[in-house]
């Protein structure tokens, strides 16, 4: 039989833990107040911290401070056109911090959209964007792909003093890109690194100097390319 000295301690120690639940429970709510304001930070060249403000205003709504998730809400926030990564902080007292990284456009992708540097497409939305970028187009899934071609073509080709505005991938792998908004160059599936050495050095030759005539280079011939000249009807066949 317990002594009574014990009996109190016991009930001392129950009567404690009691307090200390109910001051946690009254903290908590004390804390976990609404989120009343949204800060943004970052470096926006595109997009405005207001239309962002717009955008993450539905995702804060009935929210609480203290048991909002920081990692679902990160997330929800990726989804926003022209964001490339976010990160949330809490900041005290009733208030979140958003710190967000834009996209970087370095490309029209199939004529509604942007890819970013690391060939992903996004959404343009009603944002302006630069009328220099490329235009370039290929299948689901190939960005990357087509992204990369564009920087090994870029150096080379302006060697020639010629730019690329146009790149192609097609459905059933054929490329085709077009130089300085005028002239397209059928550079089609295999033998690329040849064909494009072919081209270069036909340009250098003659083509060059004739460029404005011509409509199309086809480099798809095993020794040398066509070139469609405009008014012209029958493509003319120069050997390498």
């Amino acid at each position: 039989m317990a002594q009574p000295g014990t009996r109190s301690s016991v009930l001392g120690l129950v009567l404690l833990l009691v307090l200390l639940v109910a001051g946690g429970r009254a903290l908590w709510l004390w804390l976990d107040r609404p989120i009343e304001r949204v800060s943004i930070r970052g470096d926006l060249e595109y997009v405005s911290a207001d239309y962002l403000r717009e955008k993450l205003a539905p995702m804060v709504r009935d929210l609480r401070w203290l048991s909002v998730d920081l990692d679902e809400l990160r997330e929800q926030a990726r989804g926003i056109d022209w964001l490339s990564e976010v990160s949330v902080s809490r900041r005290w007292p009733n208030a979140l911090t958003f710190r967000l990284f834009e996209q970087q456009p370095v490309a029209r992708w199939n004529d509604d959209l942007l890819l970013n540097t690391r060939g992903k497409p996004f959404r343009r939305g009603e944002v302006t964007v630069s009328g220099d970028l490329p235009d370039l187009a290929g299948p689901e899934g190939s960005g990357p792909e087509v992204l990369a071609l564009l920087d090994r073509l870029r150096p080379r080709l302006a060697e020639l003093g010629l730019e690329v505005t146009q790149l192609r991938l097609e459905d059933r792998g054929a490329w085709r890109f077009q130089v300085n908004d005028s002239v397209w160059v059928m550079l089609g599936r295999n033998q690329r690194e040849p064909r494009l050495a072919r081209f270069m050095a036909a340009w250098k030759r003659e083509l060059g100097s004739r460029a404005s005539r011509i409509r199309y280079i086809d480099l798809r011939y095993p020794n040398g390319v066509a070139v469609a000249w405009h008014g012209e009807t029958e493509a003319q066949i120069f050997d390498s």
